[in-house]
This record gives C-alpha cells, structure tokens and sequence, in this order.
C-alpha cells in the first residue's frame, strides 16, 4: 500500500513537468531501498527552513528532522524531488505551513494526505489574517485571501508549538512533548520582547513598511507596524506586477515620505531598486529573511534569532 501511495504522489510530480525520469527513479528507489531511515528516532519532515526549526527545537536528538525546501530558496515556486515526494509516507509526521505558501508542492502535499500521510498544515490553525493590501485592481490574491507568512507573530508560534506536541504526542507518548514545547515556548517569549523593544524605538511618523511582498503582516500587526505598499502584489512572490501597478507604487513611496523599501534574501531586488531609482531621492534597500532562515550559525540561522535580526534591521533603518 505504501509504495502504491508513493507512486500516486509520483504521478503528481509528473504532472506538474518533473518528468518521467525523476518517477521512475522514484519507484526504483521505493522498491529496492529499505524503505526507512534505518532509525528508531521518529522522523519528521518540514516543509520549510523555519517549521523545519521549530520542530528541531522541540525533537531534539529524539527525532530525525528533514527539511525540504532549502535555504534561501522561494517557498512559493518549490518544487519537490521523487525522493522528497517518498518521504512524506514514510515519515510519522509531515509539518506543513499550507495557505498556499508551498503551492508549488500543493499537488503533491495533497496526494500524500489522501494517501495516508500524517500532514500537519499549521497556518490554517493559527487564526490567519486577511492580507492587508489588495493583490491586484480587483482585490483578489493568489491564495485564499489569507496570509501564510504566520511565524511573524510569535504568539502564533508558540500555538504552533503546542500543536506540533500533541501531533508527536499521538505518535509516541513516550516523551513529554509538552514539556519540549514549553522550553521552546519561552524562548519565543524572551524574543517577543526582544522585537517590541526594538521596534518601540521606531518614531510613530515613520512606522511605515514598504515591502518586496505581502510577507510582514503578521509582523505589522503585532507590533504596531503599517504596511503602505509593496513591489509585488499580494501575498506570493509569484506575481508579476505591472508597470501601472510600479508606478503606484512609486507614487505611494513618495506621498508617504519613505525612504527605505525592504527586500527578501530569498529574492531578487531588481524591482525594488527600480522602483527606487524612480523616486528622484535616496532611497535605502534593506533585505530582510522572510520565507527562509539565514544559514546555520548566522543571526538569521533560528527562528527566533531570524526575527530579532529582522527587527533590528527594520529599528536601524526607520529608527
């Protein structure tokens, strides 16, 4: 049953252009490999960097973790390996963001649910936002009209953390699960005040984001923060905006007196630098880490490390 799973995932991935080669190899590997990790520890699979971390930071040594999407790479457009694809049946559990930010793996996420695989989607739960700005002129998104990006609000996180507990809790009661998520729990307290410190220092007249994409609402949100405009419309950095939409844009930045347009370290900030070199003023670019963690070892390499380091790069440049 499981390699029948994993073929139908497989022909997903076909679908979506990987190709024939990649299914094959697949089913080979299904077959022939030992369909494991060869481990007793559990073994989970993340879909991102940052849930990826989270998980970590609960585990321990006590769990396998395995990250699909690298760092520093576009969430949105991610496409996953036959191996990867494997993977997600023979993990006790699948820790997913969903809203659409992996809608680039979205058929695959889906086949492997309906074929067994024990997928936790965290965003849905996390009481999501409505996107603060309109994607396009007829105020439609890419994805559901709710934002995915909700690791920016650490009090969702530390629900995330209680849920990803009672998730490895029905796996193994063996371990307190909860006594590792209320560890992790308390260093996302201690960075929570760690950002309202830094970005209290912000001037109310300069509270203003301009970002590459709709990724720092949570953030705004929380921390008493506006977002005035953005260089991709919505939510996904999938969108091509339209020389009408940067020329509102342009506008916009220059009727809100903003000076600095904050970019991603997983994208590349050609329009934003366009659109600043329209502007006729100087105009800082400051990239921020937003779907990605930095590497590891770096401020950026945690979760909680990434969202101080945000702060204190959107504290320097507006403060």
């Amino acid at each position: 049953m499981i390699l029948i799973g994993m073929i139908t995932i497989l022909i997903s991935i076909f679908k979506s252009r990987i190709g024939a080669v990649l299914l094959a190899a697949a089913v080979l590997t299904t077959a022939c490999g030992d369909g494991g990790s060869g481990s007793d520890r559990l073994t989970v699979v993340a879909t991102t960097s940052i849930w990826g971390d989270v998980v970590a930071g609960i585990v321990g040594d006590d769990a396998i973790v395995e990250v699909l999407i690298p760092r520093n790479t576009d969430a949105h457009d991610f496409q996953a390996t036959s191996r990867q694809a494997a993977s997600l049946l023979e993990a006790d559990l699948v820790v997913a963001n969903g809203l659409g930010l992996e809608s680039g793996m979205g058929d695959v996420l889906e086949s492997a649910e309906s074929d067994g695989s024990n997928l936790l989607e965290l965003a849905p739960m996390l009481d999501p936002l409505p996107f603060e700005l309109a994607g396009d002129e007829t105020g439609e998104h890419d994805h559901d009209e709710l934002d995915p990006h909700v690791w920016f609000d650490p009090q969702r996180v530390a629900v995330a953390a209680e849920l990803i507990a009672d998730e490895l809790e029905a796996v193994d009661d063996s371990i307190d699960w909860s006594a590792r998520a209320g560890a992790y729990i308390d260093e996302v307290a201690v960075a929570d005040e760690k950002i309202r410190d830094l970005l209290s220092s912000i001037p109310d007249d300069r509270r203003k984001l301009v970002t590459n994409h709709e990724a720092l609402g949570y953030m705004a949100d929380r921390y008493d923060l506006e977002i005035v405009g953005v260089v991709i419309p919505g939510g996904s950095t999938l969108a091509d905006p339209s020389s009408a939409e940067l020329a509102e844009l342009v506008g916009i930045v220059d009727e809100e007196g903003v000076d600095v347009i904050f970019t991603e370290t997983s994208q590349p900030s050609r329009l934003a630098e366009a659109v600043a070199a329209e502007i006729g003023r100087d105009i800082a670019i400051v990239a921020l880490f937003t779907e990605s963690l930095g590497d590891p070892g770096t401020p950026a390499g945690t979760l909680v490390g990434m969202l101080v380091e945000d702060a204190k790069q959107i504290s320097e440049a507006l403060g």
